[in-house]
């Protein structure tokens, strides 16, 4: 039998991607893997509150104030001590540093909110690339799951959806159908599948 692949989830705030994990693993679509573990840098971020009602072991490791270095030092004491062998990253607004990045080759997933590799990088992240789609005018955008790297959205990408802009969309609209239609879907396909592929290594 294999191990199933031991998940930590990285957000910032509410946590509605951690929800549609959290639901794929009771309905038993991601069963490769297991999420025992959700790391916040905000301790108000509603994802928390969200990980505890589950059972999930829920921590604030603060960013702000602190070098990049000392807060990535503690992620990693936590991660190694829970022995996690894979990171999603679920709505996590801080960006890691290429040196923590290159410990998790191919182990960090990331959702996107847009149809990489439009509307990515330094600023666009939450309504803000919802904004841009608006303001360019484009007729689709979707979301997409990618492998993390030292680049900020540059990594292999995994899935993508495309979801329709609507005639009178605002960014708040069309950021709720792109989570519904397109982000639920697409991260706990893509956790499962790497899951998955960790728990089959580890057999070898």
């Amino acid at each position: 039998m294999l191990t199933r692949t031991r998940i930590a989830v990285f957000v910032s705030g509410g946590g509605t991607n951690l929800q549609a994990l959290m639901d794929a693993q009771d309905a038993g679509k991601l069963h490769s893997g297991e999420i025992v573990l959700v790391v916040s840098n905000n301790a108000d971020a509603y994802a928390l509150a969200r990980a505890q009602k589950h059972g999930i072991e829920a921590v604030c490791v603060p960013r702000r104030g602190r070098k990049q270095a000392e807060f990535e030092q503690e992620l990693t004491a936590l991660l190694d001590a829970r022995g996690i062998e894979l990171i999603l990253l679920a709505g996590f607004l801080c960006i890691l540093s290429p040196a923590f990045v290159a410990r998790w080759p191919r182990r960090i997933l990331n959702i996107h909110p847009a149809l990489l590799p439009a509307f990515c990088g330094k600023g666009f992240y939450g309504l803000h690339v919802h904004e841009a789609a608006l303001a360019r005018g484009v007729k689709v955008t979707g979301a997409t799951v990618h492998f993390v790297n030292e680049i900020p959205d540059g990594g292999e990408i995994l899935f993508q959806k495309p979801v329709p802009v609507e005639e009178g969309d605002t960014p708040e609209t069309l950021q709720l159908r792109v989570m519904q239609q397109a982000e639920w879907v697409l991260l706990p396909r893509a956790a499962e599948l790497v899951s998955a592929e960790i728990a089959k290594e580890k057999q070898k």
